[in-house]
């Protein structure tokens, strides 16, 4: 199972990529054509395309930051230096976390079926191509914190340290 989830995060890493490089060119465009006087015309499309990979930069970018741990993070739990009482902190934190993708996974799901019934006012594409990020996030987190649920319940048996996490110092 963790080969399959290094070879889908792996895939996320490549398809977020790809996407970087994707945005580069409307938004280029965009820019380009409000100082060139005319000679490149506006294209009214570059501005949806650069939205819509914007949306899926935004949401891979949740996928693999709840794999990598690097996701937006608040210590409110004080630090321990008992292996047992970390790993029950990190297993309360990614049930928490569990909570808020079940609902992106949930809500999501109605989302991308609403979406399913649009399409976009220029380009024509069907809405279902945005909206059904928000479903395919919400089941990647929980895949990603079901990963993190085995490694914390090995913290609390002693089988593995936990992770050390640097506080940054000021300059």
């Amino acid at each position: 199972m963790k080969q399959l989830l290094d070879a889908y995060y792996r895939l996320l890493q490549a398809l977020i990529t790809v996407l970087m490089f994707v945005l580069i060119i409307p938004v280029s465009m965009q820019i380009f054509s409000r100082y060139t006087g005319g000679l490149i015309p506006r294209y009214i499309w570059t501005e949806e395309i650069a939205r819509f990979c914007f949306i899926w930069i935004v949401m891979i970018g949740a996928m693999i930051g709840v794999r990598d741990g690097t996701h937006f993070d608040l210590d409110l739990l004080p630090r321990t230096v008992s292996p047992k009482v970390e790993g029950a902190f990190r297993l309360f934190v990614h049930f928490a976390m569990l909570l808020a993708s079940a609902i992106f996974l949930i809500y999501g799901w109605s989302f991308a079926r609403f979406g399913a019934l649009q399409y976009s006012e220029i380009a024509g594409l069907p809405m279902l191509t945005i909206y059904i990020a928000w479903p395919l996030a919400g089941a990647t987190m929980v895949l990603f914190l079901l990963e993190k649920f085995i490694e914390d319940v090995r913290i609390l048996k002693g089988q593995i340290p936990p992770p050390r996490h640097e506080i940054p110092k000021a300059e």
